[in-house]
């Protein structure tokens, strides 16, 4: 389906994306607000790092055992009614948080919300790769990608006011999560169909993008465990949890300064020069975190500009994606790229806390320069081998 196709696009190409860019901004405020929930509760609490970067992966395997039946699901119920079904789940499973304590009930319930965020997240994704235009792929991305990052920034401001522990925080999150379906509405009918390739797999889809799915995987693993970490690791340097919220603020305000930039240099140089870029400059911005002063301005500067380039991977590798996938097997892709994303945070967050917990706070960095490091040494070599 082309933009034009969709009903009230009006010929508009950028118009026909408008109900899922609302939806994706408000994808990213509520995850902006739970995010950092869970990880500061169980500090609170006296749980280990490790122990916490266990629960909040959680997430990542509800995603993983579910994310093979979306496409198939989403085509055979429709993209609105699907995500909708979806948020209204997600908004109770946010809810149950505040009736126990119990961390092993907070994984079972980490796990099923992991089940139902993946699924607006990924149709939203598979519906803007569908109608797009491959000559706006990169910019489209970069939009997609400033308002989940907008709504980021706004979820720690959110808690500013909420407070960061008790039940009240978590009832405001449920309330937002309702916000994702409300752009959607209008178009329960008329929102474009998904297609599902009964025969491809998903190995053959990550054979035929490789550079496109250790992008997805390396950005997963550095924005989950920053999200899972960043306020922790703040703490540890001795600011307060509100100040360790408010820096996911500044890491993704520098997405939204630098990812049209990005964007457009995607749509008009090679895309993996591009990725080399963002990988190797987000594993040097890491490792020097560790050496300024957390009360320092710098420290912001840094968290930053590491924010813009490394959520920066994840546009130019779904526009890396959309050269390489008809329709027919678009949604089967972006699917493998999510699960990759998933899959480098299920890896990366317990790995992280066990470094933080072995090596100090310094542990974090390196953990998050050997993945990002690694991805911009393939591209590298993939841009080399393309000239």
């Amino acid at each position: 389906m082309s933009p034009t196709d969709i009903p009230g696009a009006g010929g508009n190409p950028w118009r026909a994306l408008l109900p899922v860019f609302a939806a994706t901004g408000a994808i990213g405020l509520q995850a902006g607000v739970a995010l950092p929930l869970v990880p500061l509760a169980l500090e609170k609490r006296g749980v280990d790092k490790l122990t916490i970067g266990v629960v909040a992966a959680a997430w990542a395997v509800g995603m993983l055992l579910t994310a093979p039946f979306i496409p198939r699901l989403a085509a055979r119920l429709g993209a609105v009614p699907f995500i909708i079904g979806a948020v209204v789940a997600g908004s109770a499973l946010t809810v149950a948080y505040t009736l126990t304590d119990s961390l092993a009930a907070w994984f079972v319930i980490t796990l099923l919300h992991g089940a139902m965020g993946g699924v607006p997240w990924v149709v939203s994704e598979i519906w803007m790769n569908v109608v797009v235009e491959e000559n706006r792929r990169g910019r489209v991305m970069a939009i997609y990608a400033i308002l989940v990052a907008l709504g980021l920034a706004l979820g720690p401001i959110v808690l500013q006011v909420a407070g960061v522990y008790g039940p009240r925080p978590f009832l405001v999150c449920a309330a937002l999560v309702l916000l994702v379906a409300l752009p959607l509405l209008p178009y329960w009918r008329t929102a474009p169909r998904i297609e599902h390739a009964e025969d491809s797999g998903y190995l053959a889809v990550v054979v035929g993008a490789p550079l496109a799915m250790l992008a997805g995987f390396s950005c997963g693993l550095g924005e989950q465990v920053a999200f899972s970490f960043l306020p922790v690791y703040a703490v540890g340097a001795g600011v307060s949890p509100e100040t360790g919220a408010l820096w996911l603020s500044v890491f993704v305000i520098g997405n939204v300064a630098l990812q049209w930039p990005i964007g457009w240099l995607a749509d008009h140089a090679d895309r993996r020069a591009v990725l080399a870029g963002c990988t190797l400059a987000s594993a040097v911005l890491v490792i020097v975190l560790s050496q300024v002063p957390a009360q320092s301005l710098l420290v912001l500067a840094v968290i930053g500009l590491w924010g813009g380039l490394s959520f920066a991977i994840y546009p130019v590798g779904l526009a890396l994606l959309g050269l390489s996938f008809g329709a027919g097997d678009m949604a089967r892709a972006n699917t493998a790229f999510s699960m990759l994303y998933i899959a480098g945070g299920l890896v990366g967050r317990p790995l992280a806390g066990a470094a933080m917990d072995a090596f100090g706070d310094p542990g974090l960095g390196w953990t998050l320069a050997v993945f990002y490091g690694a991805a911009g040494a393939v591209a590298l070599l993939a841009f080399h081998r393309g000239r």
